[in-house]
């Protein structure tokens, strides 16, 4: 087990899990560890293959040493030397770069579940989780759509959801992977209420806003203009804000998308409460792509991710962009340190 860090160093330890070896995962993770300013941050660990870390090292002819870390307690969070805890029982077998597997898709589950193990004990301040890919787990009998459902069964939290940030902008998602053709049906006043629930609770728990404004988008142009455009706002969108708002919680009426978010980057909401996936990403990706982190709202832990996937086209090309997982460990470092102050 990872041992707590000397009481002199108040950098918090966190968790990198690899994500799905045949992927970028480890290409960004390598690439992101190689920029100095990330240690006076944290103390990075990499949980993770080894041998799959010391090979994409070397491949990317980074100036870096990866360094096993066992269960006694070791130096950790040094420039130029990676720290990995691989959870693995035996090494990986042969697999193909950019390519769905069982075993790698077993591999990334497993570094999922020790990083979690981890950091439900205290041994981690928080976790940063490079991509896998949702054939690849299912086909090693995980059967989850994402990381955020598998999170949520692992830390046995009954309501987690994804806010994604990116420059001015936090969003929270009623839904996600699900077909335009069926929004619609998927658009109850529950799952907005909950959706408008966790934009409140992270936008204080996480980024320390006293008393958020949610900007609530609307389904349908000009907010469906009183049911001519469909009746979605009315039937689920609006009873969800009111009720929310009957609790407590500053959020507004369905406003019509294409006005809502430049006022969000205006500063007149503190975060937004998206539809659809498309809805909240493409305005987001517009003003910080590259740059966006994904904080998953609801769990125990805390843990931060990339805004891509896999990238299997480009795997083992050299040209991930490792921007996203830099962010995501820049802002777990932030949220595990105000956590920190908070609890003292």
């Amino acid at each position: 087990m990872v041992k707590s860090a000397p009481q002199h160093d108040k950098r918090p330890l966190l968790g990198i899990t690899m994500g799905d070896p045949a992927g970028i995962g480890p290409e960004v993770v390598a690439k992101a560890l190689a920029r100095r300013e990330l240690y006076r941050l944290c103390r990075p660990l990499v949980i993770g293959s080894l041998p799959v870390m010391t090979r994409t090292i070397r491949w990317l002819k980074l100036p870096l040493n990866t360094v096993a870390v066992s269960g006694h307690e070791q130096p950790l969070g040094r420039p130029g030397q990676v720290a990995v805890l691989d959870p693995l029982t035996k090494p990986l077998g042969r697999y193909r770069m950019g390519q769905a597997g069982a075993e790698t898709g077993g591999a990334a589950v497993a570094f999922i579940r020790k990083a979690v193990a981890l950091a439900e004990v205290g041994c981690l301040d928080g976790i940063v989780t490079a991509p896998i890919n949702k054939e690849a787990i299912n086909l090693a009998g995980w059967h989850y759509p994402g990381h955020t459902e598998l999170l949520a069964d692992l830390t046995h939290s009954k309501e987690v959801g994804m806010m994604i940030v990116g420059g001015p902008l936090k969003i929270m998602f009623v839904t996600t992977h699900v077909a335009v053709r069926d929004l619609s049906a998927a658009l109850s006043p529950e799952r907005v209420e909950k959706a408008i629930r966790l934009a409140d609770k992270g936008l204080r728990e996480y980024f320390g806003v006293r008393k958020p404004k949610i900007g609530v988008a609307a389904l349908n142009p000009h907010a469906g203009e009183g049911g001519l455009f469909g009746d979605e706002e009315v039937r689920s969108i609006r009873p969800a804000a009111r009720r929310a708002r009957r609790a407590g919680i500053l959020a507004s009426d369905p406003l019509p998308a294409d006005t809502l978010f430049g006022k969000a980057v205006r500063g007149d909401y503190d975060g937004i409460v998206a539809m659809y996936h498309d809805q909240g990403l493409i305005p987001l990706k517009l003003v910080a792509f590259g740059k966006c982190v994904n904080v998953t709202v609801g769990l125990p832990i805390i843990r931060t991710s990339v805004d891509h996937g896999t990238a299997y086209d480009i795997a083992g090309k050299g040209v991930a962009d490792h921007g996203s997982l830099l962010e995501a460990v820049k802002l777990a470092a932030k949220l595990a340190a105000r956590r920190t102050a908070k609890s003292k």
